[in-house]
Parts: C-alpha cells; structure tokens; sequence
C-alpha cells in the first residue's frame, strides 16, 4: 500500500507538470503554474513520513495541497474553457 501511494503522489506531481509544460510562457500562466507545480509535488513529499504517527500528523498538510493542486487544475480548466470559446 506505501509504495502504489508514492507511485500514485508521483505520477499525479508529474502529470501536473506536464500540464503545466503546454501552457504559453506568460506572466499569469507562470505564476499559476508554479503554485500548481508546487502544491502537486509537495503532496507526494509530504506522504514519506518516518513514522506511523509522523505519516498522521502530516495527512493535513496533504489535504491541504491537494485541495490547492485542485484549485488551480479547475482554475485552469475554466481558462481554458473561455480560450476555446474565443
């Protein structure tokens, strides 16, 4: 079970990245893309505890970023959204 949740926390940090790649070089989409760039990954990182107890201790600031790697993938989807209908 430890080792699909560090897979899985992976994939999704790199996934996230590789979104992020496709979007233009811009001062709004930089700035979105380096929070989401953030948050994803720390997601991942914040699951390798030392301990049962530490892993507990740091689920919050799990929910915490993947509530905000949530934020921004819908920020992003409704962006795009506007973009094609131009």
């Amino acid at each position: 079970m430890k080792e699909i949740l560090k897979n899985r926390t992976k994939r999704f940090a790199s996934d996230c990245w590789k979104l992020c790649s496709k979007f233009p070089i811009s001062r709004e989409y930089n700035a979105y893309c380096n929070q989401l760039i953030r948050c994803s990954s720390s997601v991942g990182a914040n699951c390798r505890a030392k301990s049962k107890a530490d892993f507990i201790y740091k689920l919050k600031i799990v929910e915490e970023e993947a509530d905000e790697s949530m934020y921004f993938l819908e920020l992003f989807s409704e962006i795009t959204d506007k973009e094609k209908m131009k």
